[in-house]
């Protein structure tokens, strides 16, 4: 393995998800500013602010299954030259349904997280692989300085010329990763069909996918829901929301690779056991209180948990899957968007009938306990297998 090689690849594809991740989620704190040009109907608000995790969910099936195929250079390659249409298209927005069509498409941003977990490992040996995809897995920070940058500058330029500023930074990383990427990165070709039939199996991909729903789901979901609950909840000032928003981001993104550490030096499953525990602690924290002290004492442990568990998390999956590397991290990935889509729409229908969020935070709590179950149960089949 050519170290030097895989130092740079990181870097260059862990800045390209800052990127990605930049555009993924550009509409969730521009929407204090968005709203105030363009009439949004409360119904439509949860639904646009979740769209974006949809295709990006979807889409990292088959994007770490072509990473495998084709190389990591080319999908990221093509990911961000397709991200320069929603981009436009956002910035031209008028109504609610232009926003929702923008915000599916501006998927593909996160949905290329799956190309890096995919292609990173081919280039360091095992007992590195929870590192350095624990880094690569900072590329989330990109959500954080979206949360920390664009409230500001919007509210000088305008939102809509804030958006088209991150049409300089896509086409910037695809003239990078067009130079720069791996043309001889190692290719996998083992069919789709035969690749499924295997994961169907293994019940531990429904592990992983259960675990990364929550903590990935979280970190997303969090994300895009904090700008405007806090605006409308505590009455905090737009820009304060967005960096506090961004503190949660960055504070999860940057404690993912000492989950990957971790993970190299202990038992992973073992570790998320008591990385879990927290997170419920956290949950019910937020489901007894609205205190603005007490809403960020279990925001905070909240984004804790989440980025250590990420690591954690996909410092297991290519443990756990060797020749489906690319399918697996796909699916584990494809679940984490998922898990972000959901909960701000079942926030705001709880909200509506409760006339409160508590309940919402109370079933993430029951969510992870569950999670903690399943784990138990890994570990103990584990040992079997170990002795």
């Amino acid at each position: 393995m050519d170290k030097r090689k895989g130092g740079f690849q990181l870097g260059l594809q862990t800045l390209s998800l800052v990127v990605g991740f930049m555009t993924w989620s550009i509409i969730s704190p521009l929407m204090p500013y968005i709203s105030q040009d363009i009439k949004i109907p409360a119904s439509q608000l949860s639904i646009i602010l979740a769209i974006p995790a949809i295709l990006g969910s979807i889409l990292r099936v088959p994007f770490g299954y072509l990473t495998n195929i084709i190389g990591a250079k080319w999908v990221f390659f093509c990911s961000f030259i397709i991200l320069l249409f929603p981009i436009f298209f956002l910035a031209q927005a008028k109504s609610p349904g232009m926003l929702m069509l923008s915000g599916f498409f501006l998927g593909v941003g996160g949905a290329i997280f799956s190309v890096g977990v995919t292609s990173i490992p081919k280039y360091f040996p095992k007992e590195k692989v929870g590192l350095a995809n624990g880094i690569y897995g900072m590329g989330n920070i990109g959500t954080a300085v979206s949360s920390f940058l664009a409230p500001p500058i919007a509210g000088i330029i305008g939102w809509q010329t804030t958006v088209r500023m991150y049409l300089i930074f896509i086409a910037l990383f695809a003239i990078l990763m067009f130079i720069f990427g791996d043309n001889k990165e190692t290719k996998v070709k083992v069919p789709l069909v035969a690749q499924t039939k295997i994961l169907a199996k293994n019940p531990k991909l429904y592990y992983t996918s259960l675990w990364y729903f929550i903590t990935f789901g979280s970190f997303v979901a969090f994300g895009l829901f904090l700008p405007n609950f806090l605006v409308n909840h505590f009455g905090i000032d737009k820009v304060d929301a967005g960096i506090r928003s961004g503190i949660f981001i960055a504070l999860a993104t940057f404690l993912r690779p000492i989950g990957g550490m971790l993970g190299d030096k202990l038992n992973a499953v073992k570790v998320l056991i008591i990385d879990f525990i927290a997170m419920i602690i956290g949950a019910v924290i937020l489901g007894i209180s609205s205190h603005i002290v007490l809403f960020t004492i279990g925001c905070l442990l909240i984004s804790i948990c989440a980025g250590i568990g990420n690591g954690l998390i996909f410092k297991l999956v290519p443990s756990y899957f060797s020749k489906e590397a690319g399918t697996a991290n796909g699916i584990v990935s494809m679940m984490g968007g998922l898990g972000g889509f959901f909960p701000p729409i079942v926030i705001t229908y709880v909200s509506s009938i409760t006339g409160t969020s508590h309940l919402a935070f109370i079933l993430l709590a029951i969510f992870a306990i569950i999670a903690v179950i399943t784990m138990f149960l890994v570990n103990k089949k584990d040992a079997k297998t170990i002795n």
